[in-house]
């Protein structure tokens, strides 16, 4: 099994028989653990856009961007190493990528009032149409759509990288982040395989779950699919910028 997630591998949910226990993961447990962590990154969230919109003085952002990034980067690299530690992480990731999404939230929806409103609603709508389309079986995770998507997947996180590199240089991509139609494609692009990996999370989750995982696992599993949700609503977020600055 591939899945284009770093945070879900192939054996991520091997386990020796020997430290299997009749306490494993479920499906109804890992879903659970989802909603947690997606409460915990909304009021992470919420608490920053209401300290720059809901008070006399705004607060800037860049404080929240910047700590939730890098600790929520960190604390995601323990996890992904440390899987036994998720039911602690995965809660502190989510805090974390709140506090991240919150403040870039903030300044999208102040230079485009509403973009944020329905980028959460696209994006919402994205997860729940792939899950019926997963449980329904219109969309299978195959071995040849697991290698498709995995090489999409890094090859985006390739081309990032190389932005970033280049950036140190005062170098950037012409084209790809301006809003005419190479900047829109590329950005419709990413959206849809940032989407056909949640597929592959409902796979693997899934597989973890008929393989008798251990039932800090479900927090593992969670973890996985919100990485992959940031993603997606990060993604839809600079499309709609992209879009609405065509008006």
């Amino acid at each position: 099994m591939r899945s284009g997630n770093p945070a879900l591998k192939q054996d991520t949910f091997s386990v020796p028989y020997s430290q299997r226990s009749t306490d494993v993961m479920t499906l109804n447990g890992t879903v659970n653990k989802c909603f947690i962590s997606g409460m915990i990154l909304l009021i992470a969230a919420m608490f920053v856009w209401e300290r720059f919109f809901g008070q006399a003085e705004p607060v800037p952002p860049m404080g929240y961007i910047w700590g939730g990034s890098i600790g929520g980067f960190i604390v995601a690299l323990v996890t992904i190493f440390k899987k036994q530690w998720s039911p602690y992480t995965v809660p502190l990731y989510a805090g974390l990528e709140g506090l991240f999404l919150g403040g870039i939230s903030a300044m999208f929806e102040l230079r485009f009032p509403g973009i944020v409103v329905q980028a959460v609603g696209l994006t919402m709508m994205v997860f729940i149409a792939l899950l019926m389309a997963y449980k329904s079986g219109l969309i299978k995770a195959t071995e040849n759509f697991k290698l498709g998507i995995t090489a999409a997947t890094g090859g985006i996180a390739l081309f990032y990288l190389l932005q970033i590199i280049l950036g140190f240089f005062g170098v950037t991509v012409p084209y790809i982040h301006e809003s005419g139609a190479i900047g829109i494609g590329f950005s419709l692009f990413v959206v849809v395989i940032a989407a056909l990996n949640l597929v592959m999370d409902f796979d693997f989750i899934e597989a973890g779950a008929e393989s008798g995982a251990p039932k800090y696992m479900e927090w593992f599993g969670a973890f996985g699919l919100l990485v992959t949700l940031i993603w997606l609503y990060l993604e839809i977020l600079r499309l709609l910028s992209k879009l609405q600055s065509r008006d």
